[in-house]
């Protein structure tokens, strides 16, 4: 089971961002002159190439299904009939400062 899912727009545009990197490497280690202006072309066609690439695996999977979102097959998350909304979100039931006085069980 694969723990993430495979993001090719992402690959893409980091194997852009590498080519970029190896041509200024090569720069600096005197191996190649490249031109100051050379990763701007490099890194637009990365992103147009990357975004073509994440669209079309968008078009062929759709939109990722998490499971913390899921809640339709389980029932134990259902609360269409529980009040809980109506209560302050610090709400715990049987705390001391939730009961009025009157509700004293001392005697």
């Amino acid at each position: 089971m694969l723990r993430h899912e495979f993001h090719p727009g992402k690959l893409v545009l980091g194997l852009f961002l590498l080519i970029a990197a190896i041509a200024y490497a090569g720069d600096a280690g005197g191996i190649w002159d490249t031109p100051w202006f050379v990763a701007f072309p490099v890194l637009l066609a990365g992103l147009l190439l990357g975004g073509a690439a994440a669209a079309v695996a968008y078009g062929i999977r759709g939109r990722p299904r998490h499971r913390s979102t899921d809640r339709s097959t389980d029932p134990s998350t259902d609360r269409s009939g529980d009040d809980s909304t109506d209560r302050p979100a610090d709400h715990i039931p049987g705390r001391p400062a939730d009961r009025s006085p009157d509700d004293s069980t001392d005697g």
